[in-house]
């Protein structure tokens, strides 16, 4: 019997956005409120009429507003009309770019990941590569919209970027040639007689290709899948709904994740569908630093209900939601804002800790000497702290426990990859003897 996808849909909306008092607030609060807008107006009108240059006054609100999201989070930020769209594209599984995920941190522009079978992954560029320069136009104290918008470009077109990586003295240039990107959200194969699943990000498509995918490798196999590695290396996330219909694959009716905001009448807990598809076969589930978000909540799902076991490094660490408000329509763009902290079904929050492996499997070997910085939702300013005082674990003592590969490893070949193979054979032995 061939597998459907699951469909499953959460939506973040409000309608309309004003300025708006709590009913709670007191004269004395309002009337501060109301000072403070005052002076946002005095200072844009001295702006207007006294600067040396002609100024635009969208331009000046729009830097204000990006300030005033700056305070809050990394990801809470405006989105202009031409970025919103840029958003919706990107959901919906094609746009055009070079296909890299891309944030700020000390006030550069980093890569999270490349995005995997795009030019960004096939040029070489790396996560935690800062951008220096796009087309040797310098990059640091650029916002990041100004940065996407000079990396993207006519389809066909190639841009130069300069990058500065951990470990390379020099900045070098990378020549990246402009495609549209159609992100196929999954890749399999069978690697010798194991089903491999990839999941590549978390778009409209994810859950339907992973179906075809599933239904593929069955057949491949010449009947039910004996066990199953789940890649989410890398995956930068994406869309919530998926990241639930996909653990609902496995999970048989069990809670896959609750959100909770500021106020716990919005607390919202959302479960899988019953039936799981491997029907209990072993899964091995490969994480690193470049699990974010929606791969973190597939990951803890799974490891919360004893599904699956956790293999690679410690998860990115990004706990947090955010609902994207359209503003007037979106005709004004959209708020990008933190609204909720989401909770494995343990009641576990992996903000700024990131999810632990079961076991650590380094992909390549480290020197004592070599100077290394973590690639972690941490590492970003503003980041807001897990509110259990939970920390996470410094880089230098998760290797001190991590297993690396042996010496003269082939640095071609994937490490983590061959030991999850080996973790999967001895679990599908313990299934079948248990069957």
């Amino acid at each position: 019997m061939r597998l459907h996808a699951i469909a499953f849909t959460v939506v973040f909306g409000i309608g309309a956005v004003t300025l708006a008092f709590s009913a709670r607030g007191n004269d004395d609060t309002r009337e501060a409120t109301f000072r403070q807008l005052e002076l946002f107006g005095d200072v844009l009108s001295r702006i207007e009429s006294d600067y040396v240059t002609d100024t635009d006054k969208a331009e000046l609100i729009e830097s204000a507003i990006d300030g005033m999201l700056a305070t809050l989070d990394p990801h809470s930020r405006y989105l202009s009309p031409e970025e919103f769209q840029d958003m919706q594209i990107t959901t919906s599984g094609e746009y055009g770019g070079i296909g890299i995920e891309v944030t700020i941190r000390d006030e550069m522009i980093t890569i999270v990941s490349p995005i995997a079978g795009t030019p960004g992954q096939h040029a070489g560029l790396e996560p935690n590569d800062r951008i220096v320069a796009v087309d040797g136009e310098v990059l640091p104290g650029t916002s990041m919209r100004e940065a996407v918008e000079r990396m993207r470009g006519p389809v066909g077109a190639p841009v130069v970027l300069t990058i500065l990586r951990e470990g390379v003295e020099d900045p070098f240039d990378v020549s990246v040639v402009r495609d549209l990107i159609e992100v196929r959200a999954a890749s399999w194969r069978m690697e010798e007689d194991i089903p491999y699943l990839r999941i590549n990000t978390f778009n409209e498509n994810t859950v339907e290709n992973a179906v075809t995918g599933l239904n593929d490798l069955t057949e491949a196999h010449g009947g039910p899948l004996p066990g199953l590695i789940l890649d989410l290396r890398s995956n930068p996330g994406g869309l919530l709904e998926q990241s639930i219909s996909l653990s609902g694959l496995f999970l048989d009716g069990d809670e896959v994740v609750s959100t909770r905001s500021r106020d716990p009448r919005y607390t919202q807990r959302y479960n899988a569908e019953p039936g799981d598809v491997l029907k209990g076969a072993p899964i091995v589930v490969l994480i690193n630093s470049g699990s974010a978000s929606a791969s973190e909540i597939v990951t803890g799902a799974l490891q919360d209900h004893e599904r699956a076991i956790v293999l690679g490094m410690t998860s990115f660490g990004k706990g947090s939601m955010q609902a994207v408000v359209p503003l007037r329509g979106g005709r004004d763009g959209a708020l990008r804002l933190t609204t909720a902290r989401y909770y494995t079904p343990a009641g576990r929050t992996i903000q700024a800790t990131g999810i632990t492996p079961d076991i650590f499997i380094a992909p390549r070997r480290v020197e004592e000497t070599e100077s290394l910085r973590h690639h972690a939702e941490v590492s970003l300013h503003n980041a807001l702290e897990n509110e259990t005082g939970a920390e996470r674990e410094g880089l230098q003592d998760e290797l001190s426990h991590t297993e690396m590969p042996p010496e003269g490893w082939d640095e071609d070949e994937d490490y983590q990859l061959h030991r999850a193979i080996e973790v999967l054979r001895t679990m599908m032995v313990q299934n079948q003897a248990r069957l």
